[in-house]
């Protein structure tokens, strides 16, 4: 097994507020990770991390290393190139206020994609692999805005897709969505594994343990266990891992 992202000896201020504290993880390729514990604990903190969005927010620090193919992303990958690599899809979705069509292509031309047929054949590809043509190849040139909340997050998944990253980055990307919409985003999820690193951020325990291959379970800005899912729910190490997914707190 590759890793393909990792993460050692991460801390992470948000001015004097310790976020992340000596985090060291490991995230394989073409294998599903999911972070899971207590809102506030770090997982979205991490996940930001992963392809630079915390760069974005004001007195935020990072001492550590975060590795991508063992480059290190603050100093060997510009920002561009990483965040082509490093695809994500946040929580709620955000489609642009533009067509479907637009919206997917957004990405190639923004890479500098011209031609017309190139962008329709990325648009459908990237639809297809998203489970969502079939619904929307009617509706091309029809507002994103129209869609259903789960038919918006396939499509920004999609948009994701259209500049082929090698890791597809989701905070909690099911959470305002619907049972029917949560289950076709899990197996689109499962789906995208054979060709994509994915990470996922989720308060859904069932759902960490139905899709994740590797499960690390975060608790005030620490990592207290990670590892194969099926182990960290059925023979957790740590009394804390124990608590938390049998429901003892969170």
């Amino acid at each position: 097994m590759n890793v393909k992202l990792s993460v050692s000896d991460l801390d992470l201020y948000y001015g004097d507020f310790q976020a992340l504290k000596s985090v060291d993880l490991d995230m394989f390729e073409k294998e599903i990770t999911a972070f899971i514990g207590p809102s506030g604990c770090g997982k979205s903190t991490l996940i930001k991390t992963l392809n630079r969005m915390n760069d974005l927010v004001e007195g935020c620090r990072i001492m550590g290393k975060v590795t991508l193919d063992g480059e290190d992303i603050y100093k060997d990958i510009e920002v561009s190139t990483l965040r082509k690599r490093v695809g994500m899809v946040f929580q709620k979705p955000n489609p642009f206020p533009m067509s479907v069509f637009d919206n997917v292509a957004f990405g190639p031309r923004t890479h500098g994609v011209k031609s017309k047929a190139e962008l329709e054949e990325i648009v459908e590809r990237s639809l297809r692999d998203a489970a969502i043509f079939d619904e929307l190849k009617d509706r091309m040139k029809k507002s994103a805005m129209g869609l259903s909340g789960g038919q918006q997050q396939r499509l920004c998944i999609a948009r994701a897709l259209a500049v082929e990253p090698e890791v597809l980055l989701l905070d909690e990307p099911t959470s305002a969505l619907d049972p029917i919409s949560t289950s076709k985003i899990e197996e689109l999820l499962a789906s995208l594994k054979k060709d994509y690193t994915i990470v996922i951020v989720t308060h859904n325990m069932q759902q960490a343990l139905r899709i994740s291959d590797k499960t690390a379970f975060f608790l005030l800005g620490e990592v207290i266990e990670h590892g194969d899912t099926e182990t960290i729910f059925s023979l957790p190490k740590d009394k804390r891992t124990e608590d938390y997914i049998t429901g003892r707190f969170g």
